[in-house]
């Protein structure tokens, strides 16, 4: 039974105590977070909880972010959280602050483990062993975005190289580290072929340096539903964050809960340590939850900082206490299980079981001579960038493309021509198609076109950024109200802006 290793000290330490930032979360968090710290204790452990103040209290206490000042210095100061799951209030505007620690504490690795415990767990697949490593600080989680006119707002997705190189260089240590054979890359570039393209091109150069290792790339979509159905067939999965926050989950369903399912975020200098579940308030106080993500959460806690036999020793006890059918309602079965126990009677089991191991699951023989993980720091590749024309989306209640295209195309701004406009994407001018609706958004690309070559695309012309100055000044007078550019860029003479639909 493999479980996650993050950054791991090569000696055991067990007889040092540890300080860890704990916050014991809202919903059934605190529940949880009481039976994991009371088998942590009773493990000899070590472990001496720092309790910070975090999530909805803080959030409706007037603090936005979720999150005090004490509580930030409390987690520099530990570099360890363990964090059971927390309640955002909806409807108010308030940032997540799963996403808000994530980011600001430099964790970009996500680290899911899902394997079967079939058949004491009911599930259709009881081979299924998957680790899901999510890239963690970037993508649409960014949450930039803005409301531009009436009808359109926006969600900028954020893809940048040095992300993509660490967490695709993580996965492929992760798989060597635990002797795994094949890395799985899922990405959508066929359509965002500009960012998830970034992503998947960094997966094929750092693929080819561990030829050890079978590497595949798949389309989302295709691949989560292969990954639903036949999840024998995966091994290490990467992706960026939202398509990890998607499958991840259902590997963790399909496997038979996602209540049992833990993760370990890590960064450079700091770690943290949750369920993937969220705070299930509808069954909070009812003392039915499942504290199983939370303690498997601890076990890679105990890894990262270097007390694998105690991790080992509360991961089998965990694992004999589900085999000898002692369940939580949410996997009790009642030809399966033998009695249903509540959070904290199912905490003192494991407690009982801590020196034994499970007869018929795999045992966990977590490596303790296994080494770090280590990423080097991203060394950036100088290339020529050229300005070559805008996008100016501008905000026009009008329904015509055609008289749009038309007052824009009479601008004489020097090299800058209208090329084309296109509303949602697609082009509607020129030539565009009379079905395609239009909103009141509209993207009007400006380049210095030189000439076609042999029919296909046309060469872009280098601009001065005042000439851009004096376009949007033109369009200003003409009426219309611009509400953003985006400079469009050549690297190193390769096109780096996408084609309209159409185009």
């Amino acid at each position: 039974m493999e479980n996650t290793k993050t950054q791991v000290s090569q000696t055991q330490n067990t007889a040092v105590k540890t300080k860890v930032a704990v916050a014991y979360g809202d919903g059934i968090g605190p529940e949880i977070m009481k039976a994991t710290l009371k088998i942590l204790e009773a493990s000899g452990a070590n472990i001496e909880p720092e309790v910070i103040e975090v999530g909805e209290k803080v959030y409706l206490s007037g603090n936005s972010a979720g999150i005090e000042k004490k509580s930030w210095e409390v987690i520099n100061q530990n570099k360890i959280i363990l964090k059971a799951p927390i309640t955002t209030p909806q409807g108010k505007g308030y940032k997540s602050l799963n996403v808000t620690l994530r980011k600001s504490l430099g964790l970009f690795a996500n680290v899911r483990p899902v394997t079967a415990l079939s058949p004491y767990i009911h599930t259709n697949f009881p081979n299924m062993d998957v680790v899901i490593i999510r890239e963690n600080e970037e993508d649409l989680y960014a949450g930039i975005e803005h409301q531009q006119t009436q009808d359109v707002v926006q969600c900028l997705k954020l893809i940048t190289r040095p992300g993509c190189e660490k967490i695709v260089r993580y996965a492929f240590e992760y798989a060597k580290l635990y002797g795994r054979k094949k890395v799985t890359c899922m990405v959508k570039d066929n359509i965002m072929k500009l960012t998830d393209g970034l992503f998947h091109n960094v997966f094929k150069e750092i693929a080819a340096e561990y030829p050890e290792i079978t590497s595949e790339s798949q389309i989302i979509d295709i691949g989560s539903a292969r990954l639903a159905a036949n999840p024998e067939n995966y091994d290490v999965v990467v992706t960026s964050n939202l398509y990890g926050d998607i499958v991840s989950d259902i590997v963790a369903e399909i496997a038979g809960s996602v209540g049992m399912a833990g993760s370990a975020n890590v960064g450079k200098n700091i770690a943290m340590f949750e369920a993937i579940h969220g705070s299930a308030p509808d069954i909070a106080g009812k003392a039915i939850a499942n504290p199983s993500g939370l303690i498997n959460a601890a076990v890679m806690m105990l890894v990262h900082v270097g007390k694998v036999n105690i991790a080992n020793s509360i991961k089998n006890a965990l694992l004999t206490t589900i085999e000898q059918g002692y369940h939580t309602a949410d996997i009790y079965k009642e030809r399966q299980s033998v009695q249903k126990v509540s959070t904290s009677e199912f905490a003192d089991k494991i407690i009982e079981n801590l020196g034994n191991q499970p007869v018929k699951l795999p045992v966990s023989t977590i490596d303790e001579n296994a080494g770090r993980i280590s990423i080097p720091e991203y060394i950036r590749a100088q290339k020529e960038q050229v300005l070559v024309g805008t996008d100016v989306f501008i905000n026009w209640q009008g329904v015509n493309p055609q008289e749009i295209g038309d007052a824009l195309a009479a601008l004489q701004s020097y090299k800058l021509k209208l090329k084309m406009i296109t509303n949602r994407g697609v082009k509607v001018y020129p030539n565009g198609m009379p079905e395609t609706y239009c909103t009141d958004h509209w993207r009007c690309r400006f380049v210095a076109i030189n000439a076609t070559i042999n029919g296909e695309q046309p060469k872009y012309m280098p601009v001065d950024f005042e000439q851009i100055l004096a376009l949007l000044s033109n369009i200003n007078h003409l009426g219309f109200e611009v509400i953003k550019t985006e400079n469009l860029y050549e690297f190193d003479g390769k096109r780096g802006f996408s084609l309209g639909q159409g185009e």
